[in-house]
């Protein structure tokens, strides 16, 4: 699949910014001393005294607007707080929150200060100490201080996401030992992701909630210290940030050539019809592509022919992600692997890429897909002695061939794997009775896909079609996307179509996508409710992996024992990101390398701009002398939903169904004269 922007999980503002932090990195064991930036297993790329970020133009202007269409499954928001478990938070928020330190994103996993002129892990790795710059300021001119800092970490672990609470129980406390200091105390033996953990937490400012509850949504704009403001929101439809000219730490290095924009615009479509057309008419600026056939057919309007809009394939060097149908192991009729096995059995994804995807995308097969993490083959000796030493069972399966999904004919409906399906099915006690799937109880097998876009159905369709066959009653249920995300959070569902952006350095973010701690806690990201010792052992390893290829070793391992377990049905992925922008904007030399880097290392350019509006006549020319388009397949979406899906095209409808009555009518009369003749 594309990637979708980080990501994370669709439609989970809170647990995208979980994973957003969390992608910023580890520490490696050194010596205890004073940092101007912390790293994972090596040396820093940058020096203390280093000006900008190799990726960013220093020199790029501040001015202009971009706007663009909200990602990650979000089709309308409620709230301005990101980081609580209740309502839909505008996307873009963290934009108001400066954290103590930030990632470079050409860098696997290294962080540089921003608040904090400098990090400080203890020799035995058990705190973290920083020092801040005096100079850090919210956004109303009052200082931003280690108490705020302390607050904010406080605040999070008690009323914030529960994602926050579990990825924080292994931090003790913070102290603000003074103004400019404030030190992190860890407990446990897995601390060596925790002091850049709390190095990317967002800051808040502790006077302002003061007489707030952090707990509730809001649609009042919060103080913050980062470099925009909300400028004005029409809930639901759109929110705007504006620049802070006077942001504290705009010419610190970590920012130099970053933030250029005045404003930044999310816009809300719950039709995807209607944000494509508004996206060819100019209304906003900018999209990253997630549907291949719309990538493959419609990106011909006259703005591209011109060149006023431009198409852009930027690689993507990060992980693919973790896309796939989450199998509900907390429903009885999902616990068994092999009734889990099976149904991974009846998804033809060769059909499905050639007919629906035009050959665009590779089949998913690991947790850790487009990685060296990904397990292939037999397991390494390393890999072995590993799971060998877990105390936790292991199946036998995942100390052979890593498991794949098998290669289909590409018919639509393998004939022998389905048969290999209905095996698997009456092997785990589910026999078919008059046609249907029914255990030794006589209940059928009755299987529901949760989704609130229509458009997914072209590909859930044809899957759904197949599990029939096998007898079990499967069909998609259609929700609206307040109702789907609240069914998440409670897993209320058999099947659902999800995706995890995996990190370069992956950590403590495991335990909520896998953990079993996760499997029960309310709004956690782990939807198939996976609750696999070994599974969990594993994730400590990797969290206590002392070097890269220890945490490789083990990352591997676990793909080995989740992969055995059955519990997804994998998707697709590409390693790129497939974007399209109007031509009013310029950008670096160099991309970063684990990152889009668009919103804040672009900018907007005043001669593009202009040499744009002054070809508008004639692009407008060219619309009304263009062909109507042809008309759109509604069904269109190949990766987890961004936008709502728009309706079946009526007109469409109608005019196949006056052809077929035109037909039928000539047929008639054929069919009269035919035997009128035969009469005479």
């Amino acid at each position: 699949m594309a990637a979708v922007a980080q990501p994370i999980r669709p439609g989970s503002v809170a647990a995208w910014l979980f994973a957003a932090a969390l992608a910023f990195g580890t520490f490696g064991a050194e010596a205890s001393e004073p940092r101007h930036g912390l790293s994972a297993f090596g040396d820093l790329k940058y020096p203390a005294e280093f000006e900008h970020f190799d990726y960013v133009n220093p020199d790029a202007p501040k001015g202009g607007r971009f706007s663009l269409i909200g990602w990650g499954g979000v089709t309308t928001f409620n709230s301005l707080n990101p980081y609580i478990l209740k309502g839909d938070a505008a996307q873009g928020m963290e934009m108001l929150f400066d954290s103590l330190m930030t990632r470079a994103q050409d860098e696997p996993d290294a962080v540089y200060g921003l608040v904090a002129k400098s990090g400080e892990v203890a020799d035995d790795g058990m705190s973290v100490t920083f020092k801040l710059r005096p100079e850090a300021r919210f956004q109303d001119g009052s200082p931003l201080t280690a108490e705020d800092v302390a607050f904010s970490f406080e605040t999070l672990k008690e009323k914030g996401h529960p994602l926050y609470r579990q990825m924080l129980r292994d931090v003790e406390k913070a102290e603000a030992l003074d103004d400019e200091t404030v030190r992190y105390r860890f407990k446990g033996n897995q601390t060596r992701d925790l002091p850049l953990t709390v190095a990317t937490l967002p800051i808040f400012s502790k006077a302002y909630y003061a007489d707030k509850d952090f707990a509730e949504t809001t649609l009042e704009a919060p103080l913050g210290s980062g470099p925009y403001t909300v400028e004005g929101l029409h809930q639901g439809r759109n929110i705007t940030y504006k620049r802070d000219p006077d942001y504290w730490g705009k010419d610190l290095p970590v920012n130099r050539g970053r933030w250029n924009f005045d404003e930044i615009r999310f816009e809300y479509f719950r039709d995807r019809t209607a944000a494509m057309e508004a996206f060819k008419s100019g209304a906003y600026d900018f999209r990253e592509e997630f549907t291949s056939k719309v990538w493959a057919t419609e990106y011909d309007f006259p703005a591209i022919t011109s060149g006023r809009v431009k198409k852009a394939t930027l690689p993507d060097d990060t992980p693919s992600g973790t896309q796939g149908w989450f199998l509900n192991t907390r429903r009885d009729a999902l616990k068994d692997p092999k009734v889990r096995e099976a149904l991974g059995l009846a998804f033809d994804f060769e059909w499905t890429n050639r007919n629906l995807f035009y050959g665009l995308y590779d089949r998913t097969q690991s947790y850790f897909e487009n990685s060296a993490m990904r397990a292939e083959g037999e397991p390494t000796d390393k890999e072995l002695a590993l799971l060998d030493t877990l105390s936790a069972p292991v199946p036998e399966a995942a100390k052979g061939e890593a498991y794949a999904p098998p290669v289909t004919d590409g018919s639509g409906h393998d004939r022998a794997l389905l048969k290999k399906a209905d095996a698997l099915l009456r092997e785990a006690g589910w026999t078919v009775k008059n046609g249907v799937r029914v255990n030794e109880d006589g209940e059928p097998l009755k299987l529901e896909f949760l989704n609130f876009e229509p458009a997914f159905e072209r590909v859930t369709a044809p899957y759904i079609r197949n599990l029939q066959r096998l007898g079990i009653q499967a069909r998609m249920r259609m929700v609206d996307p307040s109702q789907y995300q609240q069914r998440l959070k409670g897993f209320d569902f058999d099947v659902v179509t999800q995706r995890y952006g995996m990190e370069l350095t992956p950590g403590p973010e495991l335990r909520s996508y896998f953990g079993s701690e996760a499997a029960d806690m309310t709004g956690s990201l782990n939807l198939a409710g996976i609750a696999n010792p070994a599974a969990d052992e594993l994730i400590s390893d990797i969290i206590e992996a002392k070097s890269r290829g220890e945490l490789v070793t083990a990352a591997r391992a676990l793909d080995r024992v989740l992969r055995a377990g059955h519990y997804w049905v994998p998707h697709w992925y590409k390693g790129t990101h497939t974007v399209a922008y109007w031509d009013k904007f310029s950008q670096p030399e160099q991309k970063p390398r684990f990152d889009r880097g668009i919103l804040d290392t672009w900018w907007y350019d005043e001669a593009k701009a202009e040499a744009l509006a002054g070809s508008a006549a004639a692009d407008s020319q060219m619309a009304a002398n263009a062909k109507p388009d042809a008309p759109r397949d509604p069904l269109q979406e190949d990766e987890p939903p961004q936008k709502a899906d728009q309706p079946e095209d009526d007109g469409f409808a109608i005019g196949y169904l006056i052809a077929a009555l035109v037909f039928a009518g000539l047929l008639v009369l054929v069919v009269v004269r035919f035997r009128k003749r035969r009469l005479d």
